[in-house]
């Protein structure tokens, strides 16, 4: 069994202390921005859409990471208590609400841009969302969140801040799947980008990681009381769909972006 007992602060200086989870937080975007720049200037996008990008980005995941803890997992706490949805520092945010926040961000972003199509951004854009997702469940870990169900594995965690039941690192399980997403999605794209049709990517991402995210939550706590009265818990519920439009990008008849990259040639 391995005890866990690291603290999720780094330092303390009086009332300012830097975690574990933001760090990474912060890393994850200044690194998608990093390869997502590499992206733009391979397909001659311009500086201003690749910034207005990643604001885009930023809103989206921040607001509906808060929104969707909010209304999926404690609805009735927040709907009382609407002001403290805005108290981002206590904590709680949620992944699909993140997704979902992401998705309608992009939306708006591509609605004023002639040369950026939703479906060409989120081909490229999932593949840094599969590396953040990695870096915030490192973060989780930190934190001693989102954790699994008691095991007799000799992988086994004792997350010492919580109790002295040794469970399953889920956080690490979601962190090494989302890192393997992350380099089968960017070998497509650096490889065969030219050869695959529109949305394949996008699709490929939301089976593979929601997909997976929903055998993991069979070995999660749940995350909220009410988990325990449904047939799947909240995180399952919520990946269904996902899964089902990753299918239907997979297999709707579309163009590919080989005709695109011959027209600039």
């Amino acid at each position: 069994m391995i005890e866990w007992s690291v603290s999720p602060e780094i330092l303390k200086l009086g009332p300012f202390s830097l975690r574990w989870y933001g760090l990474l937080f912060a890393a994850a975007f200044l690194i998608s921005f990093k390869i997502m720049t590499g992206i733009y200037k391979a397909e001659n996008k311009s500086e201003k859409d690749l910034n207005d990008g990643l604001w885009a980005v930023i809103l989206g995941t921040v607001l509906g990471a808060r929104i969707g803890h909010c209304l999926f997992y404690n609805p009735l706490y927040y709907l009382t208590n609407p002001l403290e949805i805005l108290q981002i520092w206590k904590g709680g945010l949620a992944s699909h609400g993140a997704a979902v926040g992401i998705l309608t961000a992009i939306y708006f972003y591509t609605k004023s841009r002639k040369n950026i199509s939703y479906i060409w951004m989120m081909d490229r854009l999932v593949i840094v969302v599969a590396l953040s997702g990695m870096m915030i469940r490192i973060g989780n870990l930190f934190n001693s969140e989102i954790i699994g169900r008691p095991t007799n594995a000799s992988w086994g965690f004792v997350f010492t801040a919580i109790d002295d039941v040794p469970r399953h690192p889920t956080q690490i399980y979601e962190a090494l799947a989302y890192l393997i997403v992350f380099m089968v999605l960017y070998r497509l794209y650096k490889t065969k980008i030219t050869e695959l049709k529109k949305g394949f990517i996008f699709g490929l991402f939301l089976i593979l990681v929601f997909g997976f995210r929903f055998f993991v939550e069979f070995l999660k706590e749940d995350q909220t009381y009410f988990e325990a009265y449904l047939p799947l818990n909240m995180g399952q519920i919520l990946s269904i769909p996902l899964i089902i439009l990753g299918i239907w990008l997979i297999v709707h008849k579309t163009e590919t972006y080989k005709m695109q990259f011959e027209e600039k040639l």
